[in-house]
């Protein structure tokens, strides 16, 4: 492939969608590692985002890696919806090319990619510009555009952000930036959360993911699923079965070894009337501002409170008894230290870091894991998220488990159980 690539990428992008702003690219100067609020701004009438390469534009919900508008060039989003990430200059670009290409080869009969391609996000091949002919970029499938308000984190997931292949300086770069990576196995590169209470969105960078430890980690963790009333324990649930099952296909393959690349998550922030609340009920605003103004009815209006205090309150034992049986399933997969029954797990406090226990489950090793013969669990309550791998620059071949990315995927997911039992 005789293509010369310009405009040079990180691996590390996030995957979003479209939000068309006509303040596209107005940045104030802020901190490392601060927290922005990202108020949603309707676009004004004869607006136009600034159009780039046949009528593509930049991308507005990127939580990691290069941004348009900061850096040379970011990721964008062609007319039809889909997005374009630049092929990064050999051997990077043709490496992550030639992954995308295996696992979506029109002729792909094998099991194992074909299971694969339910983990990341659909590839439609290769986009270039006339304008441009040379910069080639990656066609792929927009994870969130479905979604109304999506929240977005990218979590890198290994023991080692560098490759084999890497020399000397920058093994010792990417350490320095992340020295914990390897315990923990796991670095949050950033994240976009909307609030329901102030209709807005705050977020969080690479900065503030390397500044998080074994201690604070969970906390951290958490802010994703927070929407300003209430920790979105459906989403937690949601989210730790879609790792279950890219785990499950990780703890089988011996095709690849994964370097540097992320788990993208999307869950929609907007509540959804036909599914339990995840919140308590005295942090459902609108239950309680209604059980409020029917109170000031007198004994009719007090009865009415009564009885929207009880269901709301079934309501969240419902969820939460949801929580309880297929988080019997989940600890039944990836702690083999907990069998037999579906006893409660023990929780972890907040701040806690990971328990000796759950530790010497990771160290077990695979052959005896009960959750390899247990069935996947469905997603409960229709929670609308998403979990997908991307970044793919890192990718080799192998005969043998990628250990790295594994020891990642199950200190996420205790992590994650952690933030599941918080109270």
């Amino acid at each position: 492939m005789s293509t010369q690539h310009q405009n040079i990428m990180d691996s590390s992008l996030s995957l979003g969608r479209l939000e068309i702003n006509s303040s596209i690219g107005s940045r104030g100067s802020r901190l490392p590692g601060a927290q922005v609020k990202d108020k949603s701004v309707p676009p004004q009438v004869g607006s136009q985002p600034a159009a780039h390469l046949n009528g593509c534009v930049p991308l507005s919900h990127q939580v990691a890696g290069h941004r348009y508008g900061v850096d040379k060039v970011g990721i964008l989003q062609h007319p039809d919806g889909t997005v374009l990430k630049q092929l990064q200059p050999p051997p990077r670009g043709p490496r992550e090319l030639q992954f995308y290409s295996t696992v979506y080869a029109g002729d792909c009969c094998d099991p194992c990619l074909l299971e694969l391609q339910n983990y990341l996000p659909k590839y439609l091949g290769t986009w270039s510009s006339p304008e441009k002919p040379n910069d080639l970029y990656l066609k792929l499938e927009d994870v969130t555009r479905r979604f109304r308000k999506p929240c977005i984190m990218d979590v890198k997931i290994g023991q080692q952000s560098y490759d084999p292949f890497a020399s000397k300086e920058k093994r010792e770069q990417e350490t320095r930036k992340y020295p914990l990576l390897e315990e923990i196995g796991f670095l949050v590169l950033g994240m976009r959360v909307y609030k329901q209470e102030s209709n807005g969105y705050v977020t969080h960078d690479s900065h503030y993911g390397r500044g998080l430890n074994k201690e604070t980690v969970k906390d951290g963790l958490s802010k994703f699923f927070h929407n300003g009333c209430c920790l979105r324990k459906d989403v937690v649930l949601a989210s730790m079965l879609k790792i279950q099952r890219i785990l499950r296909w990780f703890s089988s393959q011996r095709q690849f070894t994964f370097y540097a690349s992320s788990l993208l998550f999307v869950y929609e922030g907007l509540p959804s009337s036909s599914s339990p609340s995840p919140c308590s009920p005295l942090s459902d605003k609108n239950t309680t501002t209604a059980m409020m103004s029917s109170a000031a009815n007198g004994e009719e209006g007090e009865g009415l409170r009564q009885e929207g205090v009880r269901r709301e309150q079934e309501r969240v034992l419902e969820f939460n008894n949801n929580i309880r049986v297929t988080d019997c399933g989940l600890e039944a997969r990836y702690a083999n230290h907990r069998k037999g029954g579906c006893a409660r797990g023990h929780h972890h406090g907040n701040g806690e870091a990971l328990t000796a226990t759950t530790t010497a489950a990771l160290e077990e090793g695979e052959d005896n894991v009960a959750w390899k013969t247990c069935p996947p669990q469905p997603n409960g309550n229709g929670t609308e998220a998403e979990v997908k791998m991307i970044d793919f620059a890192h990718v080799f071949p192998s005969d043998s488990q990628d250990q790295g990315y594994v020891y990642g995927l199950k200190r996420l997911l205790l992590v994650l159980e952690q933030v599941l039992h918080a109270e």
